[in-house]
């Protein structure tokens, strides 16, 4: 199989695997929002981030060696396994034995164990996940993705809905989903016959970590730029309304279709990930970039432009306003953060270039640009607008990101972009965003009207892609 249909066949694969269970999650807001007002909201979003934080640290970003050494078939699996999981194990012992520094967080207050059994299933989950995808068990994979998010909706159900447990009940949800998946893999994969003490590799340990390291501050400094919004809204002085406990938890539910977003761009990031690996040696690579890169970011902006355009019908849809009211103005805010991540998809997308390559030292300062940006940005705006300032501080931080790593990776592998189209496309999606969350004169006529151009102005790099798809 060639590599064009060989993407396109991954994507579908992922996509059915994937797509149907993110949407799932998404309902899971309209339960979320019935049922925990919006202060714990924030605790919640805060102590979700926190673990966000705690996995790479405690996995050494294993998960992101595991996909390029398991796929290049110079290295023995068992080899690659048994070390992921020997350093991981690692990781964990160390991070109990410093847990007890994380309780002087006053949002972490009754938490801190749960928290910890939570990283230590999720990186279970994630080590035995990413070793099936790097084996080529890519139905396996998306398999395990539907079964793990139906668990996970079920006890979301049983523990808040039902019991009430409120965030106790969501780490609980999280660790209990986490842990049957695990097993699951670990069962249905054989995974037992990849893992033993004689596959131990002490030369190869240190060749995945000197390839993994680079990537732990990277990940931590993304995960950063998302956790200052919440931490600056929650505890900064600002407009009255607009910053506090609450309005910390209105930001995350106004996240959640911007996630959306997020969600097409992990399907494809799954597959593409695994081709720029095995492509890398190829003569012709810095086109085969190019190709995808065109028709990924038109898919990206028709995608985001239809989400601004139908911000408030997905809100409605989506969040639950009949025992908090104040989660209804979460729409006013979910334009700029649809336009945030996609430059933070488009970010993702030259982080592939760092791994095939293996120059990941390149992912840190790059995200480190993202991160000193988004705060300093926090600390001016969210003083003088509040919600809205976060906002525009997390898009200028993943903005400033892109703009460097669409040079730097191009230094490795080169493919032309179309600048003018791309910041054609910036505005008129502002502009858009603008129409949806104000009151003004034919805002419905004018909203079409963009989505439409939209549609024609980028469909042919998407069409153009599909031809060269079938024709191959």
């Amino acid at each position: 199989m060639n590599k064009y249909k060989q993407l396109a066949s991954n994507t579908i694969i992922f996509a059915i695997g994937s797509f149907g269970s993110k949407i799932l999650l998404l309902f899971l807001t309209k339960l979320y929002t019935a049922n925990i007002n919006p202060a714990d909201n924030s605790t919640k979003e805060l102590l979700e981030i926190t673990s966000h934080f705690l996995i790479p640290l405690v996995t050494f970003s294993m998960a992101e060696a595991i996909i390029r050494f398991g796929l290049d078939k110079r290295y023995s699996k068992a080899k690659v396994y048994t070390t992921a999981v020997a350093i991981t194990a690692m990781g964990a012992m160390l991070m109990l034995a410093f847990s007890p520094m994380l309780s002087v967080m006053p949002f972490m207050d009754g938490y801190t164990w749960l928290l910890m059994v939570y990283v230590i299933t999720s990186s279970m989950r994630s080590i035995n996940s990413q070793f099936v995808r790097a084996r080529g068990l890519v139905k396996l994979f998306a398999f395990d993705g539907i079964l793990a998010t139906l668990t996970l909706f079920i006890f979301n159900v049983i523990f808040i809905a039902v019991l009430q447990m409120g965030v106790t009940g969501f780490l609980l949800s999280v660790i209990c989903s986490d842990f049957l998946s695990a097993l699951f893999l670990w069962w249905i994969a054989g995974l037992k016959k990849y893992f033993s003490p004689k596959a131990l590799d002490e030369r190869l340990g240190r060749m995945m970590l000197a390839f993994s390291i680079p990537l732990i501050p990277s990940t931590l400094l993304w995960t950063i730029t998302g956790f200052s919004d919440r931490i600056f809204i929650r505890y900064m002085p600002g407009p009255e309304g607009a910053v506090g406990e609450a309005a910390a938890g209105i930001y995350g539910i106004a996240n959640k279709i911007p996630n959306l977003v997020s969600t097409f761009s992990t399907i494809f990031f799954q597959a593409w990930n695994m081709s720029a690996i095995l492509e890398n040696d190829s003569k012709d690579r810095g086109r085969f970039y190019q190709k995808v890169f065109d028709a990924y970011t038109s898919f990206l902006f028709i995608a985001g432009t239809a989400m601004i355009v139908f911000v408030k019908p997905l809100s409605a849809l989506l969040i639950d306003t009949g025992t908090f009211p104040e989660y209804g103005t979460a729409y006013l805010y979910t334009p700029v953060l649809i336009v945030a991540v996609i430059m933070m998809c488009l970010n993702q997308f030259f982080s592939s270039v760092y791994t095939a390559t293996k120059i990941t030292s390149h992912s840190f300062y790059t995200s480190l640009v993202a991160a000193v940006t988004n705060i300093i940005l926090n600390a001016l705006l969210v003083f003088l607008f509040g919600i809205n300032g976060a906002a525009i501080a997390t898009f200028a931080g993943y903005f400033a990101s892109y703009i460097i790593r669409q040079k730097d990776a191009r230094r490795y592998i080169y493919f032309p972009i179309n600048q003018r189209k791309f910041f054609l496309n910036l505005v008129i999606m502002f502009v858009l965003g603008y129409v949806v969350t104000h009151d003004i004169p034919m805002q419905m006529g004018l909203l079409l009207f963009g989505m439409i151009f939209m549609v024609i102005f980028n469909r042919s790099a998407i069409i153009g892609t599909l031809k060269q798809i079938k024709s191959r």
